[in-house]
């Protein structure tokens, strides 16, 4: 064969391999308001940057008349491009080609990519879109997802991984997201479950729908799974390019530095008034967050799940920080299992990629409840103290109002290992709050007055005039500052600058034992 013939052949045998499932396939999926494959990467990829691996990769199964055809890049299309620039390595699941179900080659090629990711130290990007595993492979096709999984956790803390739903995830595969750093998802399109309603319906008699057993609203407000959720393709790749923005590139590189026309001292006086005078009365903490990072850009994540506890990324003279907040207008700001497993996992995400920890604190305590307790609070509340005492990332917290009981150690405190702790002249720390500790400590007075309404406000105060200030805990070094309101952009900026180059470790071991 001469070589034009040969560059002729390889041209078609491309051509091909770009036309996923055919042009009715194709043209079925957009009607679903959803992307191809290929049209996906071109819209998360720089223009032009996207380098493909394995098109020409076919199945090799070839029982029940699977031998009859063999559509080129088997249903995954692999590879790697650039996002803003940098390095990313991704997967695109083709749900036009078998309805995107893997096989053992299709599972080869994800398994090629993450090798080579985490060997490159690039960031790692499925695009999930598939009806499962390949039915007619059997065991082959299990022990493909085996094989992913086993990846996904050798990559875990060394490279970010990052899952987009954006159509079908059922059965084993959904252990693949779940696995990874962060999962988007899309209403309407993307659903991810276990077992179908078929199979539910089966086995429990409940009556469940795709959207209530596994869609998007789902898994963001009462599962906790997904991390983000947009109303559209367009919508989630741009939250996608938004979160890597704050994120290195592994494990050894630290987050990327913005250059940005907010001062480093910028003050803002109505910080000074903005809690309410009732310690009791709620205010929303993502206020204060927006007044003290760079431009007032917060990026939440896991905004509908335990919404009592803010978790998200934002810059401080251009340098990411994760922000680990108590939000007083839900549940006034407690720690409950929930909200304990959401910042646990967010506080080891930055320690693992070494993006400094922020955190402003109004807690009242843990949950109480028989609800609670047997949900495990012991357990997972400890799961978060874990995370911030293993932590060895820059760490600051402020102490905004209420820092009571046990919760006041949890939320980084300077006795487990945070670096700088501020609080306002609002903060109360203390053993609990003051309802409940007049009933102890003021027993005879309360008793002697009466139980009245006014002797009990007098002893509330005089409580929080000896126990619960901020200059108790300050005497004895568990603060560093007391700070007004109208500085803690500054205060926050000179203290993560002083600790840019913060060196400590944890003792050699094969891991920890964090309390799962």
């Amino acid at each position: 064969m001469s070589i034009e013939r040969k560059l002729l052949d390889l041209a078609n045998r491309r051509e091909l391999s770009r036309r996923g499932g055919g042009e009715e396939r194709l043209a079925k999926q957009r009607a679903q308001g959803k992307y191809t494959a290929r049209e996906r990467l071109e819209r998360i990829l720089d223009e032009g940057s996207f380098e493909e691996f394995d098109a020409f990769v076919t199945h090799r199964c070839t029982d029940f008349g699977m031998d009859a055809e063999h559509p080129l890049t088997d249903g995954v299309i692999t590879g790697h491009g650039t996002i803003g620039g940098r390095l990313v390595f991704v997967f695109s699941q083709d749900f036009t080609v078998y309805g995107g179900s893997l096989s053992k080659a299709y599972a080869e090629k994800i398994c090629k990519i993450m090798d080579l990711a985490v060997d490159a130290g690039a960031p790692i990007i499925g695009l999930n879109d598939s009806g499962g595993a390949r039915i007619q492979e059997g065991v082959d096709a299990l022990a493909g997802y085996a094989d992913i999984f086993l990846k996904n956790v050798l990559a875990s803390g060394r490279v970010p991984q990052i899952s987009l739903v954006l159509g079908p995830c059922a059965g084993g595969a959904v252990y693949s997201p779940a696995i990874t750093d962060f999962v988007m998802m899309v209403r309407g399109t993307s659903y991810m479950f276990l077992t179908g309603p078929k199979v539910v319906k089966q086995v429990t008699r409940e009556e469940v729908s795709v959207e209530e057993l596994g869609g998007a609203e789902v898994h963001a407000a009462r599962s906790g799974v997904a991390h983000l959720v947009a109303e559209s393709e367009d919508e989630i790749f741009d939250q996608l390019r938004r979160l890597l923005s704050f994120l290195p590139q592994n494990s050894g590189a630290k987050p990327p530095v913005t250059a940005t026309a907010d001062p480093t001292d910028r003050t803002d006086p109505e910080l000074n008034f903005l809690l309410p005078d009732s310690p009791s009365k709620p205010y929303d903490m993502r206020e204060i967050l927006r007044r003290v990072v760079d431009d007032g850009d917060f990026f939440e994540l896991h905004a509908g799940f335990a919404p009592n506890l803010v978790v998200g990324f934002a810059r401080f003279n251009g340098r990411p920080t994760g922000i680990v907040a108590n939000q007083p207008l839900a549940l006034a700001g407690v720690l409950d299992n929930n909200a304990s497993i959401k910042g646990a996992r967010f506080v080891r995400f930055c320690d693992a990629f070494n993006i400094p920890l922020v955190t402003f604190e109004d807690v009242p305590g843990f949950m109480p409840g028989t609800a609670q307790e047997y949900g495990g609070i012991i357990r997972n509340g400890a799961k978060l103290l874990f995370a911030f005492a293993e932590a060895t990332v820059p760490k600051v917290t402020v102490i905004v109002r209420k820092a009571y009981g046990g919760a006041y150690c949890v939320m980084s405190s300077k006795h487990i290992r945070a670096d700088v702790n501020f609080a306002w002249p609002t903060a109360e720390i203390a053993v609990m709050g003051p309802d409940g500790a007049i009933e102890i400590i003021y027993r005879k007075e309360l008793t002697a007055g009466g139980g009245s309404e006014e002797t009990a406000e007098r002893l509330k105060q005089e409580y929080r005039d000896l126990f619960a200030t901020p200059f108790a805990a300050a005497r004895k070094g568990y603060i560093d500052d007391v700070i007004e309101p109208a500085n803690t952009r500054l205060r926050i900026i000179k203290s993560l600058e002083m600790l840019a180059d913060k060196r400590q470790k944890n003792p050699e071991i094969k891991h920890s034992n964090i309390p799962l």
